[in-house]
């Protein structure tokens, strides 16, 4: 049994990450200071003896024994990590320092969530771990970008510097249960929209693509990549390489929620990429890893939570 940190534990991505760890016997550390978290993620793990949780900014100091450390401590959706600009770079920049500060104390391995918006609008199609992409560095959404480009910049120096065991995870778009319903992200709006029967909103001709990754796969990448070899270090391709249109997307979804819902255009945000799909042949050498749940069963899933949820 491990004693891990998860910073960001009661978001999405934490969450689920928490459970996995508690579901393989380890002491699990979910840091949070509740931004974007919700307790409501972790409910069914808060009286469990092998689960803690602290309410901390991981922009500020933090002392924790910890053996691992998994860093997801950001607003990951563009409506929130635009809405305190500031407070969103400085928790990918000075939380991700504090945080390496603490591995090196600890001397333990370190993995950082980091995120494919690295790559910004690319210019090559799929993006590989060796691309250095197309970012607008002082754009609206270049304080999540840029964050993440320099929270990388951080565990690679580290890393040469004191010998730290870094992992950095260059995650795709990911979806399943526990997503917030409101947090402006494709999957979420359009599954929303849908289940109210409302305008489903598309950006755009809908002719971008993403590529979207299950949860239950996601998770089991990281921990795989954790617990890889110390020279096995990334940045590491993480996601999905089915790659589908937002305007295929949303007519998929309309068809599983058996909506009544029509579409509308409206604008293309500023600086939203026009494809996004992840070359994953990296992942597949060195963590012998590939998603096995396919788009339709994982937005089946995701469907029913989300019904659950606005039913409540």
């Amino acid at each position: 049994m491990k004693r891990i940190l998860v910073t960001g534990g009661a978001g999405f991505i934490g969450s689920h990450l928490c459970r996995a760890l508690i579901h393989q016997g380890h002491h699990v550390i979910c840091l949070d200071n509740f931004y974007t978290g919700v307790l409501s993620n972790i409910s069914d793990l808060q009286n469990h003896s092998n689960f803690e949780i602290i309410n901390h900014d991981v922009s500020e100091v933090l002392t924790i024994k910890a053996e691992q450390i998994y860093n997801c401590a950001c607003p990951a959706s563009p409506i929130h990590y635009q809405k305190h600009p500031v407070r969103t770079i400085t928790t990918c920049v000075l939380g991700m320092k504090n945080l390496l500060d603490l591995a090196l104390k600890n001397n333990c391995p370190i993995l950082q969530c980091s995120t494919s918006e690295v790559y910004g609008s690319p210019t090559i199609h799929p993006q590989t771990e060796d691309y250095w992409g197309n970012v607008n560095p002082i754009g609206p959404r270049s304080c999540y970008d840029e964050g993440k480009r320099c929270a990388e910049t951080l565990c690679f120096d580290y890393h040469r510097e004191h010998g730290i065991d870094i992992k950095v995870a260059r995650i795709f778009n990911t979806y399943g249960p526990n997503m917030s319903i409101n947090d402006g992200r494709v999957v979420s709006n359009l599954i929303v929209q849908a289940l109210k029967n409302e305008m489903i909103s598309i950006y755009g001709d809908g002719s971008q693509t993403r590529s979207f990754c299950y949860i239950s796969d996601m998770i089991t990448a990281l921990i795989s990549l954790m617990n890889q070899a110390r020279h096995i270090n990334g940045p590491i391709n993480l996601g999905n390489p089915h790659e589908i249109s937002i305007i295929e997307l949303a007519s998929l979804i309309i068809k599983l929620t058996e909506s009544q819902s029509k579409l509308i255009y409206q604008a293309l945000p500023k600086d939203d990429p026009k494809q996004r799909q992840p070359d994953i042949t990296l992942a597949k050498k060195q963590l012998n890893w590939q998603p096995e749940i396919k788009l339709e069963i994982g937005l089946e899933k995701t469907i029913d939570n989300f019904r659950t949820v606005l039913k409540g």
